[in-house]
């Protein structure tokens, strides 16, 4: 659906044309993979796949949202004074619980909304079109209500929006990638104390191809809270003889030392990945630094290949994506990116060699899985904000 298209949509449904336009993007993290919870690093970026959302406030306390992805859904309906979570709402938990959760921390929304949200991020591919909808929404409230956020708190309540109102124990990467965007940037994360970084993303005659497998993989669902539950068993058994508050703090050398401590070996290998793939994270900035981006995609590799064999949250149809993409020409590194468990995995590919990538990769990819995975070329975009309406509709 063309802007044009959309403008015309909330029209139709809410019978006016005067609203303001919103964007927040979605995600892909370049490497640093289920170590935001661990208190490791991760390097997200956001790109200009996204949620849009057409706003205008009422003079009532209804609020009514519609998404253009769930047309089949209709208008949802509920007003400022019933905020609390239904299944029934499905998608609209999401802007909900972000309403809900900005007056929990006391900040005055004080009339209802009409929303209309389209976005163009492939739902359930894992680049977390759930935390789009959080900042879209957190950024249309802010400036609809003349809030005065600090970006940063509305980053930390949409990750509550997610934990609490959701139900899926998620770190904070998405929202901060989302919220704190920069174009043509990534941004070093430490998931423990929230120190960030920008770092120039040149890579010069390569692109980022985003390969979609259409598994699709329901977060709250799948084996993520799983895996937290494993890593937190691992800590609270290295901290029986270290003064640590998180996995994230060892090196690979003082985990090799103490990992003896740990009683189960599945542990052991959960705890080996957060450990190992925080600083392989540390280390591809180092390599960026120095335009080294063969080393950063050799880091890559290994990142996929831990998060396979260690963490084991990939399955066939990512394992599948990623070998293929690994045996062609041009392909500098490939990795799985966002919870597993079907969803997209990452290439930095040549631009001379794009096409023909996607074409080996896809039929390859077909013939093993028996359905088709879906390509796209992604941009590095800015984070969560309001448009120009007249650059929206041209």
């Amino acid at each position: 659906m063309n802007d044009r298209e959309l403008a015309d949509t909330f029209v139709d449904i809410f019978q006016y044309d005067d609203y303001r336009v919103f964007f927040a993007p979605g995600r892909i993290n370049l490497i640093g993979e289920h170590t935001d919870y661990n208190g490791g690093h991760v390097f997200p970026c956001a790109i200009t796949f996204g949620t849009t959302a057409l706003a205008r406030k009422r003079d009532d306390n209804l609020i009514r949202l519609y998404s253009v992805n769930f047309q089949e859904k209709g208008v949802i309906e509920f007003s400022l004074n019933d905020l609390e979570y239904q299944k029934g709402h499905d998608w609209a938990n999401y802007p909900k619980g972000m309403i809900a959760y900005l007056k929990k921390h006391g900040h005055s929304i004080t009339n209802g909304l009409d929303v209309i949200y389209h976005g163009t991020i492939p739902n359930g591919a894992g680049l977390s079109s759930s935390a789009s909808i959080e900042l879209v929404t957190g950024i249309l409230l802010e400036e609809l209500f003349q809030l005065h956020l600090d970006r940063l708190d509305l980053v930390k309540i949409g990750k509550q929006v997610e934990n609490e109102f959701i139900g899926v124990n998620s770190g904070i990467m998405d929202q901060f990638a989302i919220g704190m965007g920069k174009e043509n940037h990534a941004i070093l994360l430490d998931c423990q104390t929230l120190q960030y970084e920008y770092a120039p993303m040149n890579l010069e005659d390569h692109s980022i191809v985003i390969m979609n497998t259409n598994k699709r993989r329901e977060l709250a669902d799948s084996k993520y809270n799983e895996r937290r539950g494993e890593c937190e068993s691992a800590l609270k058994e290295l901290q029986t003889i270290l003064d640590i508050e998180a996995l994230g703090e060892l090196t690979e050398e003082q985990f090799d030392a103490h990992q003896h401590v740990i009683t189960n070996e599945t542990l052991v290998k959960r705890a080996k990945h957060a450990v190992y793939e925080s600083r392989r994270t540390l280390e591809a900035i180092e390599a960026l630094k120095r335009h080294d981006l063969y080393h950063f995609g050799e880091l890559m590799n290994a990142s996929h290949r831990s998060l396979r064999d260690d963490y084991e949250v990939t399955g066939v149809e990512l394992d599948t994506l990623v070998e293929v993409a690994w045996k062609q020409t041009g392909v500098v590194g490939a990795r799985m990116t966002g919870a597993g468990f079907g969803g997209c995995a990452i290439a930095i590919v040549d631009k001379l060699h794009v096409e023909e990538f996607i074409e080996k990769v896809g039929n390859e990819y077909r013939e093993k899985i028996g359905y088709e995975a879906t390509f796209y070329e992604a941009s590095i975009g800015d984070g969560a904000k309001e448009l120009k309406r007249e650059a929206m509709v041209g």
